[in-house]
């Protein structure tokens, strides 16, 4: 792993089931597994060869927001996994349950690098609600409140 990675690549698919072309995680830089306030910091570089955008938009590519999203809710789901949660195909798949006051803020271009920072804010039974925020150069990017919780049984 390169200086200020805590997760390569390789340690993410480890721990998640997403695979390419998407998976929109390249390594986690921080992590803090404290209770109650357990956090991570990804970093994602948006490939200038993402598939999406020869048609979001022709011209003038921008990375759909659904992306950015998924691209938090990866990162969770990180977060989820050292924090004692298991994924993969014995022990189920993270599924998002819900999505709170997304808001988008900046346009991220092809080739630019979000950094993202994850905090889980309460377990309820199977649910965990986090918050989770996407920058780009330090400017915020996304902004949102999440909750995910794993389906016994599904596929990875």
């Amino acid at each position: 792993m390169s200086s200020g990675t805590l997760l390569d690549r390789a340690a993410i698919e480890a721990r998640l089931p997403h695979r390419e072309p998407f998976l929109f995680l390249d390594r986690i830089l921080a992590l803090g597994t404290e209770a109650p306030c357990a956090t991570l910091s990804a970093e994602w570089r948006v490939p200038e060869s993402s598939d999406f955008f020869r048609g979001h938009y022709p011209g003038n590519p921008l990375t759909p927001g659904v992306i950015l999203c998924e691209h938090t809710f990866q990162a969770a789901a990180v977060l989820l996994t050292e924090h004692g949660a298991s994924f993969g195909a014995q022990s189920g798949v993270p599924v998002l349950a819900r999505i709170e006051k997304a808001k988008f803020k900046r346009m991220v271009r092809p080739g630019e690098t979000l950094i993202t920072a994850v905090q889980l804010v309460d377990t309820i039974g199977p649910a965990f609600y986090l918050e989770a925020r996407a920058r780009v150069d330090g400017v915020l990017a996304l902004e949102l409140r999440c909750v995910l919780t794993r389906v016994e049984g599904a596929r990875a």
